[in-house]
């Protein structure tokens, strides 16, 4: 069975699926996906990933907890606890925040990303210890979100584009 993403207009409205290559090839097709930030030691902390070599996109990239897309019927919520399971071996309750839309074509030419993000967010416990799925991710570490913000501005290359994106818009309200 293919697998696919829901296309979704700029306010979110559902137009129907599309083959995830298809979305992710060419002009790129707008689509829901999600994008979880798990944190820890009162929000000082931030669960982060570098993606596997295998990735079609942004392989071997330093990105955000995890993230993929919605499948239909599911909540962001839902799909962003299944994908920690599955990427990472753990889980945590989590909530929605901000959602944003961005576009941005992979560095190598593979493809492109057009997503409806909806920002998830977690706080881990104590016994929460990653144990990934090496197909997924081929390194973790928490990071203090201070050294996290600054290695941003010194070097933005390691880091994939939407998690840039969304540690800006959830950085005043980590500070807060």
């Amino acid at each position: 069975m293919a697998k696919t993403v829901i296309l979704t207009d700029e306010k979110d409205a559902d137009l129907g699926d599309a083959d995830v290559l298809a979305a992710h090839t060419g002009k790129g097709q707008l689509h829901r996906a999600f994008s979880v930030y798990v944190f820890r030691a009162n929000r000082t902390e931030i669960l982060i990933q570098q993606r596997s070599g295998s990735k079609m996109l942004w392989p071997l990239i330093w990105a955000n907890t995890c993230c993929s897309h919605p499948q239909r019927g599911e909540t962001a919520e839902e799909a962003g606890v299944r994908r920690l399971r599955e990427e990472l071996g753990f889980a945590c309750p989590l909530r929605a925040g901000p959602s944003f839309i961005y576009r941005a074509e992979d560095p190598a030419g593979r493809g492109v990303e057009h997503e409806y993000v909806t920002i998830l967010i977690g706080e881990a416990d104590g016994d929460s210890e990653p144990k990934p799925d090496p197909r997924e991710v081929a390194a973790w570490k928490w990071v203090t979100v201070e050294d996290l913000l600054k290695n941003f501005q010194e070097h933005p290359t390691l880091y994939a584009p939407w998690f840039v994106e969304g540690m800006d818009r959830l950085a005043e309200g980590i500070r807060d």
